[in-house]
């Protein structure tokens, strides 16, 4: 019932984006156009899931063991960017494509704060793996809900007649504001 209640709590009550604000530069950046927003959100839950795993692992046996906590941040930042630039190979021999519509916001997965703060959130909650993992997985599945429903709001909106000084960022950020305040609405689910 635990793992219900995480997944859950980290897709919609607690959504890294909207409710947590991290994550935030790809969420405005990469949401354009759907298609765009799924391949970040793939390629954000893969780094997600993989980094929580082993940042989890190095915590317990690495830094904890050896009395290092304090080399926690630097430590986790290094293997999320050896696990960018190892996504970032992937995706240009998969898909060009999709690697040249990520552009300049793969590397920036690197920096993504949701990343590393699901990584420190998984010590600080005091989770075993299975659970790190569990949350890891579901923060990285309300990542990509909020990213592809905001890709296709901003779709819409470009079909649209939009007042001047309300096109592009400003109007964004208010239809961000909007659906962060949908998504309060399931604070009471769990």
């Amino acid at each position: 019932m635990e793992y219900i209640l995480i997944f859950i709590s980290a897709i919609f009550v607690n959504n890294i984006v909207l409710s947590q604000f991290l994550g935030i530069c790809p969420f405005l950046g990469v949401s354009k156009k759907v298609e765009t927003a799924l391949g970040m959100s793939m390629a954000v839950a893969f780094v997600m899931t993989i980094a929580t795993i082993v940042t989890f692992l190095l915590q317990k046996f690495v830094l904890d063991a050896f009395g290092l906590e304090y080399l926690q941040t630097i430590t986790f930042i290094l293997v999320i960017a050896s696990l960018v630039q190892m996504v970032e190979i992937v995706l240009k021999k998969v898909s060009p494509s999709l690697y040249q519509a990520l552009g300049v916001f793969l590397p920036l997965i690197t920096t993504n704060c949701a990343i590393l703060g699901v990584a420190i959130l998984v010590i600080q909650k005091d989770y075993n793996l299975l659970m790190g993992v569990v949350y890891a997985i579901s923060t990285a599945i309300g990542f990509g809900l909020a990213l592809i429903l905001f890709a296709g709001l901003r779709e819409q909106m470009s079909l649209v007649k939009i007042p001047e000084g309300m096109k592009g960022t400003p109007i964004a950020l208010v239809v961000a504001g909007l659906l962060a305040m949908a998504f309060m609405g399931f604070s009471g689910v769990v």
